[in-house]
Order: C-alpha cells, then structure tokens, then sequence
C-alpha cells in the first residue's frame, strides 16, 4: 500500500482513538448507566395497590459509576436524593467489583490515548519496532476492546446478578422496602459498546494498511525452517 493511504489510515485510526478515549472519560463520569423504576413495596401491599394504582408507588432511579439520584414515591409524595458510591455506598454495594469496573474504564481512557499518540506517531514518524512501532498498534488497541468489553459485561453482572438497584433503593431505609419494577441500560452504557466497536473498527483498519497480525511471521520462519530440516 502507498505510504500516503497509510498515512490516512493511520490518521482515521487516530481521530477514532481520541473519539474513544474522550468518550469514555465523558461517559465513565455521568450518572446516566442505567435507569430504571422502584416500586415501594410495603405501601402497596398496606393498600394493596394493583394496576394503575401502583403508579403512586413508583419511584425514579437512576445512576453511574459514581453517582446518581433517586425518588422515592410511597403514596405520599416523591422524596428526591442525590447519593455517590464513594465512599457513602461501598458498604451496600459489591465494593470490589464497582472499584473493578472503575479501574477497566481507567484503561480505556489511558490506552485509547496512548494508541491515539502511536497511530499519528506511525502516520508521520519513523516507528520503531516492537510495541512502538506497527506491530504494537495491535497490542494497544486489542487491550482497549477487551477493556471496554470488560466494563459492559462487569456492570451488566453487577446490575443483574447482584441486584444493584435494590441495593441502592433500600440504602438507609428502616421502614420502607423497596424493589426494582422496572430497569433499562442508559446511553452512558451504549456510549461503552461504541467505544467497544470503534476499536475493533481500528483493528480492521491496522490489518487493511498492511500491517501484519503479530507473531505471523515467526510462524512461517518456523514452518520453513521445519520443512528445511526434513529435507536434510
């Protein structure tokens, strides 16, 4: 391939980088991963709420990795709170993997700058070998796809298996039992699975400028170098 297409395949490769690390920073910090109603349980089954009564019930939730808001309705009116994970709810919630998911987006941003940096550098410079030259940009976009595919699948576990919703809806509360009636991933979540196909984008687009798949060509040194052996 000339070097001027690589050149704007490197830059292409580049814009879509830098579009994914500044979407994951702008998405890892609002509130807007997952929404959702509550549904207060103890004041529907005191009147024994069902149908269109139960909207007098039904709460707001919604949240993200760091923070988020809630309303709570039992028949009374609608109680308004702000709450933040750090620190007030990591005794309520699975601590370890909230801290686990925090830290994948953390890779995201940080390698989907740094392969950013690589893609011009590889557009314009002289790369060097190894990691710094062509053939790493496959290593540092590959840890990006994992790690944001990693992010979904954490939280969606998070969300599902540990009932976070329900964690959050009954923080601090002593007479009202609250449960999830109704739940749905927000757009910070999908803004993940964008950054997640943008990077595999850029994968095809390293393969399409010419550049090798790693370890390719040690395979067929080897492969001849057998063949060789045989022969003598």
């Amino acid at each position: 391939m000339p070097s001027r297409q690589k050149q704007l395949l490197f830059s292409l490769c580049g814009l879509l980088g830098f579009s994914c690390a500044l979407t994951a920073a702008v998405a890892a910090g609002l509130p807007f991963w997952l929404r959702g109603t509550v549904l207060c349980r103890t004041g529907a089954d005191l009147v024994n709420a069902t149908g269109p009564e139960l909207d007098k019930f039904l709460g707001q939730l919604s949240y993200g990795l760091f923070h988020g808001q809630r309303v709570k309705q039992c028949g009374l009116g609608g109680r308004q709170s702000r709450f933040s994970f750090f620190p007030n709810l990591l005794s309520a919630v699975p601590a370890g993997l909230h801290v686990t998911i925090v830290f994948f987006c953390g890779v995201v941003i940080l390698f989907s700058s740094v392969a950013t940096g690589f893609f011009f550098f590889n557009a314009f410079g002289r790369p060097y070998e190894t990691l710094q030259g062509p053939m790493g940009l496959y290593l540092w976009t590959f840890i990006c796809c994992v790690s944001s595919c990693l992010v979904m699948i954490l939280f969606a576990s998070e969300v599902k298996l540990h009932h976070l919703s329900d964690r959050i809806a009954n923080f601090n509360e002593v007479n009202f039992l609250f449960q999830t009636y109704s739940e749905s991933y927000d757009r910070c979540f999908w803004l993940f699975f964008l950054v997640f196909l943008l990077h595999a984008i850029n994968l095809l687009l390293i393969r399409l400028a010419g550049v090798q798949l790693p370890f390719q060509d040690s395979k067929e040194a080897d492969l001849s170098g057998g063949a060789a052996d045989l022969m003598y």
